[in-house]
């Protein structure tokens, strides 16, 4: 991905080496990433988002130490969230009845934060939480993402970033109170079945980001969104089941297939259009 002359975003909050006290450093297995999945992966899961989005507590805990110096990582990681904001800003600029964006700050942690969302922990890995409007990153889950997912490259890693932002713009068009809303007066599969298209609408949005990035700056490589459905089709739920259980439980999706991700995904860079994201319309996924 090319971004060697752009900005960096103002909008990095690093916490790393900065502790909660008494927590410890969460090591990102496999198992982990399985045993997260009901809770968050690649997006503060709905379950837990759309409960406490309405009474989200505050993120007052104590932290110990100081940040950590920048790095060849954290700075790629704030040139990717730069990238988003001019994006987005765009967008949103054209789209008169959406009004201002609002730029979401990237937190970067080890281990253990707090949020307004309660603890984020490295084994949930990257999330968005609407109560504070912040994305949370731990950078060892990139590290993992190669190491346990094989799922390597820098846009594969940028599309992790573009997919938290695209929970974060969500937030913005009243996506997430929406469902909030509906996930109250339905059944447990039904309510999974509302978080499968809020995730596949945050993969089509970063598909979206992708577009206009590339349109405006020229900032894609060859390969590059090879590595974007590999990572897509690595975090699916009938993937991530298969291999730790050794079998697919459709009723307990919480975020798509692996070619339902690829698929949406993919219509949100083809199209560069978010009036193609509308997966909760969508007759098929």
């Amino acid at each position: 991905m090319r971004l060697d002359n752009s900005r960096e975003s103002n909008n990095i909050e690093d916490r790393r080496g900065r502790r909660m006290p008494g927590a410890g450093r969460g090591k990102i297995s496999l198992g982990a990433i399985v045993l997260a999945l009901v809770a968050m992966y690649f997006g503060v899961d709905p379950n837990v988002v759309l409960q406490v989005l309405g009474d989200p507590t505050s993120a007052d805990a104590s932290l110990d130490g100081g940040s950590a110096q920048p790095t060849a990582e954290t700075r790629f990681v704030s040139k990717v969230l730069a990238d988003t904001e001019d994006v987005w800003g765009a967008m949103f600029q054209r789209q008169k009845d959406w009004g201002n964006y609002q730029q979401p700050k990237l937190v970067l942690f080890n281990g253990a934060t707090p949020t307004a969302c309660g603890t984020g922990q490295a084994a949930m890995g990257p999330f968005y939480c609407p109560g504070d409007s912040k994305v949370y990153l731990d950078l060892s889950f990139f590290r993992q993402m190669a190491q346990e997912l094989q799922s390597p490259g820098d846009f594969a890693q940028a599309y992790v970033i573009a997919h938290e932002v695209g929970h974060h713009v969500q937030h913005l068009l009243g996506v997430t109170n929406q469902v909030e809303q509906m996930r109250r007066r339905v059944s447990t599969v039904a309510a999974n079945q509302l978080s499968v298209r809020v995730e596949l609408q945050a993969d089509c949005f970063a598909g979206v980001w992708a577009n206009h990035s590339n349109a405006q700056r020229a900032t894609l490589e060859p390969g590059d969104i090879q590595e974007a459905l590999n990572a897509a089709t690595a975090i699916g739920d009938d993937r991530l089941q298969q291999q730790s259980q050794g079998r697919v439980v459709p009723d307990s999706f919480t975020h798509g297939t692996s070619a339902q991700r690829v698929r949406w995904f993919t219509r949100g860079f083809k199209s560069g259009d978010t009036g193609q994201c509308d997966t909760f319309n969508a007759g098929s996924l």
